[in-house]
C-alpha cells in the first residue's frame, strides 16, 4: 500500500518516527517537498538520528531512498549530513539514495538572502529557519534558479552563478552585518561538493513508476506541516512549499492514483517555532514540556511554544491531505496532568469556527473554546499495545478522532521506534 506521511499542525509532529516504523513494509522511501529547513528526529535501538534532507529510510537496509524534484537541496548540507550519518555507521552508496536533476539547488547565497528578507521585515519577521529555502523556491518560481542537472555542465553552472551573485550582492549590500558573495568561490564551494553527490543524480521519475508499476510499496515522507503549507496555512507564516499531501506528488512526479492511504501525523497536543498566530498555546504547559527536556526544535534548537489540542486546525489538516488515519505521537507528554483541554472550535466576534480563517487579521480575535477531559496520570512509555493504555487515554483519543472524522491508526508514547502502538 502506497502511503503519503504528511504532518498536520506546525511540524515537529513526529513524522520521522512514524516514517521510519512504515519503513519495514515499504521498498522506496520519498522526499518530495522542503529542504534542509525541514529536521526528524529517528531514535532507533537507543541510538539517536537527526535528518534533514535525508529521508527516514535511510537507516534501513534494503530500501531506496529518494530526494525528488520538489525538494531544494543544499548540497554543502546534504555533504555533511551524509558524513554525520556515515560516523554513526549508516552507509549511504548510489543504490540507496537517489538525487532527483530536477530539485533545485540551494546556494550559499540564498541563506544570507533569507536574513535580509527577516531583517527587512523587522517585527513582521516570518521566523524562518535562515536556510535559504524561500529565497531558493523563490528563484524557482521566477525562472532563474539551478538545478541539480545544471551541476553537471561546469561552465553554464559558473556563468550563471555569477549573474544570480550579482543580482544578490545588490540586495545584501544594503544591509549592515550581511556577507556578499564572490561568485567564483561560491561555485567552487558547491561543486566541491557536488563531487560526492554526483553518483547519486539521476532521472528519479522513471525510478518511481517502475516501482510503483512492479507493485513495490513506496512511502512518501512530509516535511514541515500542513499549517505551514504556502496555500493551507496560517499565511504568511509559512514555508514556500506545498507541506500538504498533493505536495507528494508534485514534488516526485508520481501520480495521485498511485496512493492507497494518507497518514495525517500530529502531537497529542500542540506546538509551533517561529512566529504567527498560535490559540492554543499554554505558558503552563509549555514550561512542562521544557522541563522535561522536550520541545526544542531539532534545526533551531528553539523552544517550542506548546499549547492545547487545537480539534480546528487538526480538522482542516485532515480535510486538505485526505488523510484516511490518524497518528497520534507524544501522548506520553500529557501523562502526568490531572485535566486536559481541547480546542473545538474558534470564537471570533461572537461567531463560532469550526476551521481556521483565511483572514490573517482575524486570528488576533480567535478565542479558543475548550472542551475539558480527565487525564489519566499513569505511565504510558512501557505500553506496548493498545489495549495497555488507561481508559482515559483511550477516550482522549476517541474524541480526537470524532472531532476530526478520521480514525487513529498510530500511537506513539515514546521516542524509540518500539514504542509505538498499532491501533
Amino acid at each position: 500500500m502506497n502511503t503519503i506521511v504528511t504532518g498536520l499542525q506546525w511540524g515537529d509532529e513526529g513524522k520521522g518516527k512514524i516514517v521510519d516504523y512504515l519503513t519495514e513494509t515499504a521498498d522506496v522511501v520519498v522526499r518530495g517537498q522542503g529542504g534542509n529547513n525541514a529536521g526528524h528526529t529517528v531514535i532507533a535501538k537507543g541510538t539517536k538520528y537527526i535528518l534533514n534532507l535525508l529521508p527516514s529510510g535511510i537507516l534501513w537496509d534494503g530500501k531506496i531512498n529518494i530526494i525528488g524534484n520538489g525538494v531544494v537541496v543544499d548540497p554543502i548540507g546534504l555533504v555533511a549530513e551524509i558524513a554525520r550519518l556515515e560516523a554513526q555507521g549508516v552507509s549511504i552508496t548510489p543504490d540507496k539514495l537517489l538525487i532527483s536533476d530536477r530539485a533545485h539547488v540551494v546556494l550559499p547565497l540564498h541563506k544570507e538572502l533569507d536574513a535580509a528578507r527577516e531583517a527587512a521585515l523587522g517585527d513582521r519577521k516570518i521566523g524562518t529557519t535562515k536556510r535559504g529555502i524561500g529565497p531558493t523556491y523563490a528563484d524557482k518560481i521566477n525562472r532563474c534558479g539551478l538545478r541539480i542537472a545544471d551541476l553537471l555542465n561546469e561552465p553554464y553552472f559558473r556563468e550563471m552563478v555569477a549573474h544570480r551573485t550579482a543580482d544578490a550582492n545588490e540586495v545584501l549590500s544594503k544591509f549592515e552585518g550581511l556577507e556578499t558573495f564572490d561568485a567564483a568561490k561560491q561555485a567552487d564551494e558547491v561543486l566541491a561538493a557536488f563531487a560526492r553527490l554526483k553518483p547519486h543524480v539521476t532521472n528519479t521519475i522513471p525510478v518511481l513508476h517502475s516501482a510503483w508499476k512492479s507493485g513495490k510499496v513506496i512511502l512518501f515522507e512530509g516535511a514541515q506541516g500542513s499549517l505551514l503549507d504556502i496555500d493551507f496555512g496560517t499565511y504568511p507564516f509559512v514555508t514556500s512549499s506545498n507541506t500538504t499531501s498533493g505536495g507528494s506528488c508534485t514534488g516526485s512526479g508520481l501520480p495521485p492514483n498511485a496512493i492507497q492511504q494518507v497518514i495525517g501525523v500530529c502531537k497529542a497536543y500542540t506546538t509551533r517555532v517561529g512566529s504567527g498566530p498560535f490559540p492554543t498555546v499554554d505558558e503552563g504547559l509549555s514550561e512542562y514540556l521544557h522541563g522535561l527536556g522536550r520541545e526544542f526544535g531539532v534545526v533551531s534548537g528553539r523552544p517550542r511554544g506548546c499549547g492545547w489540542l487545537d480539534a480546528v486546525l487538526l480538522r482542516h489538516g485532515c480535510m486538505v491531505n485526505g488523510a484516511t488515519g490518524l497518528a497520534v505521537t507524544n501522548v506520553d507528554g500529557l501523562d502526568n496532568y490531572e485535566t486536559l483541554r481541547i480546542c473545538t472550535g474558534y470564537d471570533i466576534d461572537g461567531t463560532i469556527h469550526e476551521l481556521p480563517p483565511a483572514d490573517r487579521h482575524a486570528w488576533d480575535r480567535a478565542v479558543p473554546v475548550y472542551e475539558e477531559l480527565p487525564g489519566w496520570q499513569q505511565d504510558t512509555t512501557a505500553c506496548t499495545d493498545f489495549i495497555d493504555l488507561p481508559a482515559n487515554a483511550k477516550a482522549y483519543l476517541k474524541r480526537l478522532s470524532e472531532l476530526c472524522d478520521t480514525p487513529v491508526k498510530f500511537i506513539g508514547v515514546g521516542p524509540d521506534r518500539a514504542q509505538t502502538l498499532v491501533v
